[in-house]
């Protein structure tokens, strides 16, 4: 094909809007894919009461900050306006509805098709979407002859529809322990966890553990960059408060599921729905087709975010990728710019060796 892009990026949230940002300083030629009608990510999906767990002042994407007061916690309305007004704000070159099904590399160059069937040429990809894509639930027995609801915390909006109901909440992080919290005020609720909940002091000494994070420099370090997949849940203690007072009552998790219920193995008890706040997986079928790029467990073979087994494909917005940060709105713009210059560097030694 005829004038490649020099980058094409797949996926507008967070992490693609970053990549934009330091590709554009470069001059490139480029295009940023995004599935949906809006450059958003995985926010719009998320439950309507969510808030960030960082304050304001360290939840900006790199050259444009996050407005209003520092330091309150931004609601999921206020991310999706932001994330929004960043792309408007830098002119993005960002193409929506274009849903990348596959891509394949040949003579050197990126073949990126789509669901509508267009085909776009880059000379180095950059993979965006995240690791909030494809939720996760995990199997259990008696899974399947379960009659009541079973669904994951992405599908879970609001209380509204769980007045007066028995619910349970599997999950041991922020998100389970939040809804579970929520869904006090209207129904009766559990926390089911496999392991005992861990809680963090959302501040100290007056100050929000991020300030701590970002001044001891363990937010950006490499050594840290596991932390995060630790099950702790950031609490100013009314969490904690409420399950000593068993609103909502935690209990170890289910043995199985039964018809109407769920099993506690001292006794089974019946349960209208079951909400798994279990997480997510990455979302990179698209990779398929590339050879080795993922490993048997779908995850990015990559070393800091470059592909160890095709050169021009990086990746931002893993978790872990860099660092304790690099799946958040403020770690980002960090990741995105290292993988940058290194996408430029193997651009480099790609144009050198074809002058030789």
């Amino acid at each position: 094909m005829e004038n490649p892009l020099d980058c094409l990026v797949i996926g507008a949230g967070q992490a693609g809007l970053a990549a934009g940002y330091h590709i554009q300083k470069r001059g490139w030629n480029y295009v940023i894919l995004e599935a949906s009608h809006q450059p958003a990510g995985s926010w719009p999906s998320y439950y309507d009461s969510l808030t960030l767990f960082s304050p304001a002042r360290f939840s900006s994407l790199p050259g444009y900050r996050f407005p209003g007061e520092p330091d309150r916690y931004p609601t999921r309305d206020e991310v999706i306006s932001y994330l929004t007004n960043y792309a408007e704000h830098f002119n993005f070159n960002v193409v929506t509805n274009e849903n990348v099904q596959k891509v394949i590399k040949d003579n050197g160059l990126f073949k990126v098709e789509t669901a509508s069937g267009k085909v776009f040429a880059a000379k180095t990809v950059i993979s965006a979407t995240g690791a909030f894509a494809h939720p996760f639930i995990p199997e259990m027995e008696g899974f399947q002859r379960y009659k009541g609801r079973i669904l994951h915390s992405s599908q879970y909006r609001n209380t509204e529809e769980f007045e007066g109901k028995r619910m349970v909440v599997v999950g041991g992080g922020n998100s389970a322990v939040q809804i579970a919290y929520e869904l006090t005020a209207v129904a009766q609720v559990t926390l089911a966890t496999r392991r005992p909940l861990s809680f963090m002091p959302q501040t100290f000494l007056g100050k929000d553990l991020h300030f701590w994070l970002t001044v001891s420099g363990i937010d950006k370090a490499s050594f840290a960059k596991h932390l995060g997949t630790s099950v702790s849940v950031l609490d100013t203690g009314i969490y904690q408060e409420a399950i000593s007072n068993q609103k909502p009552d935690h209990r170890n998790l289910f043995s199985s599921f039964t018809e109407d219920g769920v099993n506690w193995g001292e006794e089974v008890e019946k349960v209208d729905a079951v909400i798994f706040a279990t997480g997510f997986r990455p979302n990179l079928s698209y990779l398929h087709s590339l050879p080795q790029a993922l490993g048997k467990d779908g995850f990015p073979q990559h070393i800091k975010g470059m592909s160890t087994s095709i050169n021009g494909l990086g990746y931002v917005g893993l978790s872990g990728q860099r660092s304790l940060s690099s799946a958040t709105i403020r770690g980002g713009g960090r990741d995105a710019n290292y993988v940058i210059k290194r996408l430029a560097k193997e651009k480099e030694s790609q144009k050198t060796l074809q002058l030789v």
